[in-house]
């Protein structure tokens, strides 16, 4: 995928702080996709979209958003971005025409209060009603219709289905995949709820400890990776080169391949179940290597 196709590019970002360090993290999000971010509270993922978003300074290395630089050229790049936040931005007293009304302020040429007011009514949302008085659903609907009301081009969504119920996951879910249908926009979404980025995501990005353990395609990741169950005499016959890491419970172990198909081919009589993304995080974080 060339940088053209690109809609961030991200090269050796890092970024310090005591006691933590996101060490020269690169990755891009092509147009017309949905790239997962994944890994352990405290991995990294938050302090990489502050650094996408210009919030916070970076240390070393470059983001590019649409082929620009994210510092030089940001209020550029920021009237084309959508952002969406695990907890409400808007003030507490203010309704949905109330958030109409800044926000068409803010994006002069682009905002469109037809399209805000088509996602009020998909979500039933009520105007009469203030954002204190939402639930967590209603809000996270609300944040999402603003974002998408100015017409951007890439999203940038962090936990936004955080402490959602399954419905309102799947709705909002559907309109993130309508939203990359005309293969320009894309989006960037770090979630714990891996089972919603199996759903949508078409790549998964996976820190840890301020790096990155993965980038690539999330079909790719879940057809290499596998779980053997086994004893541990089983697990010893194994070449150490397949496995990943290992988990022990005492009785039997658990060990995980980046290699399935090979594994599978010369261990037949071995079980080796299909790894969720779940299952890959928690290996690769407490697993034995």
């Amino acid at each position: 995928m060339s940088a053209e196709q690109n809609n961030l590019e991200i090269t050796g970002l890092s970024k310090g702080y005591s006691g933590f360090r996101l060490n020269n993290i690169s990755f891009s999000v092509p147009q017309g996709c949905i790239m997962g971010l994944i890994g352990e509270n405290g991995a990294g993922k938050t302090t990489t979209l502050k650094l996408i978003l210009n919030l916070i300074r970076r240390d070393a290395g470059s983001i590019k958003i649409f082929g620009m630089d994210n510092i030089k050229e940001e209020r550029a790049i920021k009237e084309q971005l959508g952002v969406v936040l695990d907890e409400s931005c808007f003030h507490e007293t203010l309704t949905a025409p109330n958030i109409a009304v800044i926000m068409g302020k803010i994006y002069k040429g682009s905002w469109d209060n037809g399209l805000y007011e088509s996602y009020i009514h998909k979500f039933a949302l009520p105007k009469d009603k203030t954002v204190k008085e939402y639930s967590r659903g209603m809000k996270m609907k609300l944040s999402i219709a603003a974002a998408l009301a100015h017409h951007p081009r890439f999203l940038i969504l962090d936990e936004a289905t955080s402490g959602l119920d399954p419905v309102v996951r799947s709705e909002i879910l559907d309109v993130f995949f309508d939203f990359i249908q005309d293969e320009q926009h894309s989006i960037l979404m770090s979630s714990h709820i891996t089972s919603d980025l199996e759903k949508v995501a078409d790549y998964i990005t996976f820190i840890h400890k301020g790096e990155i353990v993965l980038s690539e395609g999330k079909d790719t990741l879940l057809e290499n990776h596998g779980v053997i169950k086994c004893g541990a005499g089983d697990l010893e016959r194994l070449d150490k080169r397949d496995i990943v890491s290992v988990r022990n419970n005492g009785f039997s172990c658990e060990a995980l391949t980046a290699n399935k198909a090979e594994v599978q081919r010369r261990y037949p009589g071995l079980t080796v179940d299909n790894a969720t993304l779940e299952d890959i995080m928690l290996f690769y974080v407490r697993g034995d290597r």
